[in-house]
């Protein structure tokens, strides 16, 4: 249970994980990778950051965006796992930014997701990933995250 205490060490409480609204899981297990759906910085029923990085959302904000995307993350692989402590590898982080034109830091924002991982799992923690600027997400969302973990059997 080291990664649920390092959790708690940090004052973070998974929330549940939503139903989803549309026509998809929030996870799939093949062999021993797990890949989770897209994440969004949800927490319970609140929607949090809500804006375009670079105009109505800073990228602090958004840092903490693409964090709680990390929360969710977790909650999921939780789910689907029983023991976050089966997580063996996080393999690849996928962060997509709602850009305002101009804005370049999709990187900067992108590091709350992976800094969270590498805190909770060390060097288990890091992963290969791409942080893409996009026009639009829905809801309004800043940032959205999608993860591939590897998992002992």
């Amino acid at each position: 249970m080291e990664a649920e205490k390092r959790l708690e060490a940090l004052g973070i409480v998974l929330p549940p994980i939503p139903k989803p609204t549309q026509n998809f899981v929030q996870w799939v297990r093949a062999d021993r990778f797990l890949y989770l759906a897209g994440a969004v910085p949800r927490y319970r029923d609140e929607y949090r950051y809500p804006g375009k990085v670079g105009a109505e959302v800073s990228i602090d904000d958004a840092y903490q965006a693409a964090r709680l995307c990390t929360i969710n993350h977790l909650a999921m692989a939780k789910d689907a796992l029983g023991d976050l402590d089966r997580v063996e590898r996080v393999v690849q982080l996928v962060g997509y930014v709602n850009a305002a034109p101009g804005f370049m830091d999709m990187p900067k924002v992108v590091n709350g997701a992976s800094d969270l991982w590498i805190e909770i799992y060390g060097e288990r923690g890091r992963h290969v990933r791409v942080a893409l600027g996009v026009a639009e997400i829905a809801r309004k969302i800043p940032v959205e995250t999608m993860v591939t973990l590897l998992v002992r059997a």
